[in-house]
């Protein structure tokens, strides 16, 4: 199991869910469970996803997390512009939120490719054990035809 507190992914993305509900506070009354609710909803899938996955004995089940984080943090950037052209964000909230998603993603990015080349190395490593038990069996079973 990972300690997700020290995965730098789940870190920028903790930061930005905290600056999504700071911003998100003055968002217009009318928008609590619209706008304002989906924005925070889809930040905070982000890092509970990452440490969801972390906690996942497979690469295959963490890569599961860790692709859904990274859609979660897709929408999230769609409802930061979309609060920014309904006014809702100013351009400096905005330029500010879109830097530390694009933080986030480039850090998550990595941490998937990472975790993928992992994931091929041991695919790889349990076919070849596979084929080599498969063959070492095959020499001492009588063949019958």
């Amino acid at each position: 199991m990972r300690d997700y507190t020290k995965i730098e992914a789940w870190k920028l993305s903790d930061d930005l869910t905290v600056a999504i509900y700071e911003r998100t506070r003055t968002f217009p009354k009318e928008e609590l469970y619209g706008l304002t609710s989906q924005l925070r909803r889809a930040a905070y899938s982000v890092p509970a996803n990452i440490a969801e996955g972390s906690a996942r004995s497979s690469k295959r089940d963490y890569l599961h997390f860790l692709y859904i984080a990274r859609s979660s943090l897709t929408e999230a950037q769609y409802f930061i512009h979309l609060a920014h052209r309904l006014r809702y964000l100013s351009d400096a909230d905005y330029d500010a939120l879109l830097d530390q998603t694009k933080m986030a993603f480039a850090c998550l990015h990595g941490l998937i490719q990472a975790v993928e080349r992992e994931s091929s190395k041991l695919a790889k490593g349990a076919a070849l054990l596979t084929s080599g038990l498969i063959l070492c069996l095959a020499r001492f079973l009588p063949v019958s035809l």
